[in-house]
């Protein structure tokens, strides 16, 4: 039997290759990118799954709210104290409880010398929550001792090469200290798919001695920097866990100064771990997250194109309906029934949808590489490590085949024999409808993407040009130190002599990160001190960085460093600070008492709203205040036009400032570049695939177009004998094809609308979709289809009409 498939489509491809090539490469086009959407997706999905106790591990988060209840605040990283609390307190509940704390020393070994951003302090019961493979040492000892450290296996390799690890000693440079840690053993390296990579695991002891010793660290609640993990015990019903958390908040940390419960303005939630990477996205991570919407949108492309491709087997497979009714005919009068000729036409549907898998599989182990290197994913399509993967293989294949071939088996199975031998068949307006309602199908999806690229394109450009209220251009960042602060005046004198510097600042935090702190505040409404319910995010700098970052004032004035009263009570705030204070205007906030943790003094000056964070962020309320120390980096405008001679100069002084230090710039527009790093690659995974879907639509109606001029080859011929023009047969043959383009732009246009206006919410700043999106959008799509349609219709008309005529 599948000798006799092959056969007729041996035949069939000698008669008719293009119509064969057609259904050949677009399926293969459309599972080729099914397949490789589905491995990202399934990549995606397979986040955290690699732990043993997977489903019992959570993670702890917490949250503050406004007296409205709206989240202001929602940090995936919590205080110090809760981890030992809630296992103390629920022993029932929770079997282990473990916090890490992320920082980024200078580590030194011999010559080698980096930071490491991965540098993780680690309580021992970390070792009991996750599945930590240690390849070598003694982890939970060497995470008991005081200066212990375990390494990641590439992290050993990078500083010791061939040599034992174990037993070894690194310096560490934090905080402007110095100390010695010992290597105690080495781990694996955590793979692609958790959302933390750490590459040392060093005992949390340092850190509590940081603290002031346990108690302190104990009846810390502010510093909420602590990753904290819980391995939950068998049946435990997280959402019912959770819910009895502010229980624990009330007694460990009591009332606000209000007198209200403190679990009223903080909430702690519990997080599944799998569920981290695609729902997790909070003010802070340890890693950037994934993002689940993604996932559906890139599983909605996968379908969309394999569907395209599908709808095109089966609009030619109907369309050429025609060319095999004779033989359909002869085959119901041997004998063979309808069931049969389904079978036969599902296994020729099959065997053509293989043959495609298998060219889908080339086009894959091809591009999966560079698809891997643009999604920063380690994707492989092994299916001796991951047999799954056969399954899904085979699947597709009975999904494509199923879809392609279902159609077309039963329209031409039931072909009525005296009809078709009788030389009268004709397909039917159902199934000319059929075909139509495909075509139109394809085009919207099409313009459904083509849209989604205009509009991705359009935010990103909208992002990147818009006007962020301050001078982001030709900043340098570079992290100080306690030396740096301690001889400020000095070193910004000596930076500032440089032709190439225009100004030098410090701050707590920079453009383009992320506003976290918060330290309650009160402030003076009416003659009267109120305290203030909402979170007012502060930032430490130096007296000039308003001048450095070019923000404007809307009232009052700047930090002045001859008022030595500027840095111990000045406070600028920004407007949207005023309006939620409730200060009227800019000028009515200027003088007034303000009070900010153990902070008094008066506002001083009002600054413009500016974007402080990217515009995925809302501009919230900001105060500055002169910072007397951890102004951790420091801000130097340069000269666009000098940028290399500057940079290398700022290299030469860092070796003198910052001895054993690598010179790392970072420069502020390109932190605001890496906000939209997703969106950059969502631009053009669109792009692509919108370009794939068109082309694959664009196949199909050639394929329609091509075998339709010839069905009326001989009245073309007719028509130009008796004086038809070219122009008229142009529209003759066209004119049926675009209008069912037009239709699927129509439909099109709501899909499109309402889907990127859901995207575009994503971001509290964002452009509108205006009208001449769609209207691009269909231009695009109608005339790569017109130039098609008529490419194919112009060749029909030019041919010579005694051969028409005689053609048939």
């Amino acid at each position: 039997m599948l000798k006799n498939y092959f056969k007729i489509i041996l035949r069939n491809a000698k008669k008719n290759p293009l119509y064969v090539f057609i259904n050949v490469f677009g399926l293969a086009v459309g599972m080729a990118v099914s397949i490789l959407i589905f491995l990202f997706i399934q990549h995606e999905l397979s986040y955290d799954r690699w732990h043993a106790n997977a489903d019992r591990i959570v993670r702890v988060s917490r949250a503050w709210f406004n007296p409205d209840g709206e989240v202001s605040l929602h940090l995936g990283h919590v205080a110090p104290p809760f981890a030992p609390l809630i296992q103390a307190d629920y022993p029932d509940q929770v079997q282990a409880a473990g916090r890490m704390l992320e920082s980024d020393p200078l580590v030194m070994h011999e010559e080698n010398k980096f930071i490491e951003d991965h540098f993780t302090f680690a309580d021992p019961e970390i070792l009991d929550i996750f599945s930590i493979n240690v390849i070598e040492g003694d982890a939970e000892k060497t995470l008991q001792q005081v200066n212990g450290v375990l390494v990641s296996q590439s992290t050993a390799k990078k500083y010791f090469g061939d040599e034992p690890a174990v037993g070894q000693e690194l310096r560490l440079g934090l905080g402007g200290a110095e100390f010695t840690s010992l290597v105690g053993g080495v781990f694996e390296d955590f793979p692609d798919n958790s959302h933390f990579h750490p590459t040392f695991l060093a005992s949390m002891q340092p850190v509590v001695m940081f603290y002031g010793g346990p108690e302190a660290m104990m009846s810390n609640f502010g510093g909420n920097n602590f990753s904290t993990y819980l391995l939950l015990n068998e049946g435990v019903d997280r959402l019912a866990f959770e819910d009895k958390l502010p229980t624990l908040i009330d007694k460990a940390m009591g009332e606000t100064r209000a007198g209200t419960p403190m679990s009223e303005g903080t909430k702690l939630y519990l997080w599944p771990l799998t569920d981290i990477h695609l729902y997790s996205n909070l003010d802070t991570e340890i890693e950037a997250n994934g993002d689940i919407a993604y996932v559906y949108i890139y599983l909605a492309v996968a379908l969309f194109i394999l569907l395209i491709a599908c709808v095109n087997f089966m609009n030619l497979s109907t369309a050429r309906s025609s060319l095999r009714s004779m033989e359909v005919g002869l085959r119901k009068v041997m004998g063979a029934d309808r069931s049969h000729l389904v079978r036969q036409f599902m296994g020729e549907s099959f065997i053509l949808t293989t043959i495609s898998m298998g060219l889908a599989l080339i086009l894959v182990y091809f591009f999966l590489p560079t698809f891997s290197d643009f999604t920063e994913k380690q994707l492989s399509l092994n299916f001796i490590e991951n047999p799954q993967f056969l399954i899904g293989i085979l699947g597709l294949i009975v999904f494509v085949g199923l879809i392609s071939g279902s159609y077309p088996a039963l329209f031409l199975s039931g072909f009525q024999p005296g009809r078709v031998l009788k030389g009268v068949f004709k397909a039917g307006k159902s199934h000319e409808r059929f075909r139509s309602v495909l075509v139109v199908g394809q085009f919207a999806v099409s313009v459904v993407l083509i849209v989604a690229v205009l509009v991705v394109i359009n935010q990103l450009n909208f992002m990147q040009s818009k006007d962020l209220g301050f001078e982001k251009e030709d900043i340098v960042l570079l992290p100080t130190s306690p030396a740096i602060e301690r001889n400020l005046l000095m070193v910004k004198d000596r930076l500032e002599s440089h032709p190439g510097i225009q100004a030098v600042t410090v701050s707590s935090r920079a453009p383009s990160g992320r506003l976290l702190d918060n330290q309650g505040a009160s402030a003076e409404i009416d003659g009267e001190m109120n305290q203030l319910e909402i979170r007012i995010a502060d930032i430490d700098v130096g007296h000039d960085f308003l001048k450095t970052y070019g923000i404007q004032l809307a009232a009052g004035r700047d930090f002045d460093v001859l008022r030595a009263s500027d840095s111990t009570e000045a406070f600028v705030l920004n407007e949207s600070a005023v309006r939620e204070i409730g200060w009227t205007s800019p000028e009515e906030a200027i003088g007034k008492r303000f009070f900010y943790g153990s902070k008094r003094g008066f506002i001083t000056g009002v600054m413009k709203d500016f974007h402080f964070e990217s515009l995925h962020q809302p501009i919230v309320p900001i105060v500055f205040e002169i910072g007397q120390n951890g102004n951790n980096l420091m801000s130097i405008k340069i000269d666009a036009a000098q940028r290399e001679e500057t940079l290398a100069y700022l290299r030469e002084e860092w070796a003198t400032l910052r001895p054993n230090f690598p010179f790392e710039p970072r420069f502020v527009d390109a932190g605001f570049d890496e906000q939209y790093a997703a969106e950059e690659r969502v631009k053009i995974i669109f792009t692509f695939f919108s370009g794939l879907a068109v082309l694959i639509s664009i196949l199909g109606l050639l394929g329609l177009v091509t075998f339709a001029t010839a069905q009326r080859t001989r009245e073309i011929g007719i028509r130009k004998v008796m004086g038809a023009e070219t122009s008229s047969i142009l529209l003759l043959l066209g004119k049926d094809f675009l209008k069912l383009v037009a239709i699927g732009f129509l439909i099109a246009i709501p899909i499109s609308y309402f889907g990127m206006n859901s995207w575009l919410e994503d971001f509290a700043f964002h452009i509108g979709i205006s009208w001449t999106t769609f209207l691009v959008a269909g231009m695009i799509a109608g005339l790569i289809a017109a130039l098609t349609v008529f490419s194919q219709s112009l060749k029909a008309a030019w041919a010579d009409p005694v051969k028409s005529i005689k053609s048939e």
